[in-house]
């Protein structure tokens, strides 16, 4: 009697360890399978920025993009056609884009040989951006930018390249050492259409 007594509670025993195993297995599974739902969601839903592109009501970048030179006269985007198009957007009171510049500067003078044009565009008054330009002494065309509301810019610097064919193929909100190898070979790829 004493055995089937000992047998029935190892029984219990293990029935009540499996079941314990089980249902914290479902637990730590089920925690698992939300995680990974939770992740996917977050992730998963995004829209590939190329798809969002390529939308055929949306304007082209090189008319969506409206400036100045510092003589107050307009200038066409697509007067660049052929020609790759580096335009950063900065301001006067802006840290990282001083900081910037001179590196923007070095690589315009790397490149000088190539088919690119850089622009450094702001949306203060062209007075503003004269008296930085004569105060810092950089060679850089520097622009009015006409509409900075309407590019939804949420930081500066903010730097877009235009390949040769008029489309935007790099944006980018924050400082960058442009005159960097690495930076160098991403300008030199987007010249050569590669």
């Amino acid at each position: 009697m004493d055995n089937l007594k000992r047998s029935q509670d190892n029984m219990r025993h293990l029935l009540i360890k499996y079941t314990s195993t089980l249902i914290m297995g479902y637990r730590a599974g089920l925690t698992s399978f939300a995680c990974v739902v939770f992740v996917w969601g977050m992730l998963g839903c995004k829209s590939k920025p190329s798809e969002q592109a390529a939308a055929p009501e949306e304007e082209s970048i090189t008319t969506k993009i409206k400036i100045n030179n510092l003589n107050n006269e307009a200038i066409a985007l697509s007067q660049y056609h052929g020609k790759t198009v580096f335009i950063n957007i900065w301001a006067t009171w802006c840290g990282p884009c001083i900081k910037e510049m001179p590196s923007i500067e070095r690589a315009k003078n790397i490149l000088k040989d190539r088919n690119i044009a850089f622009l450094v565009a702001s949306n203060e008054s062209i007075e503003e951006i004269q008296g930085f330009a004569t105060k810092r002494n950089l060679d850089l065309q520097y622009v009015q930018l006409q509409n900075l509301e309407e590019l939804n810019i949420q930081a500066l610097p903010t730097t877009y390249i235009i390949n040769p064919a008029g489309e935007l193929v790099f944006l980018e909100t924050g400082y960058r050492e442009w005159d960097e190898a690495a930076n160098i070979e991403l300008l030199t790829k987007i010249i050569d259409n590669q």
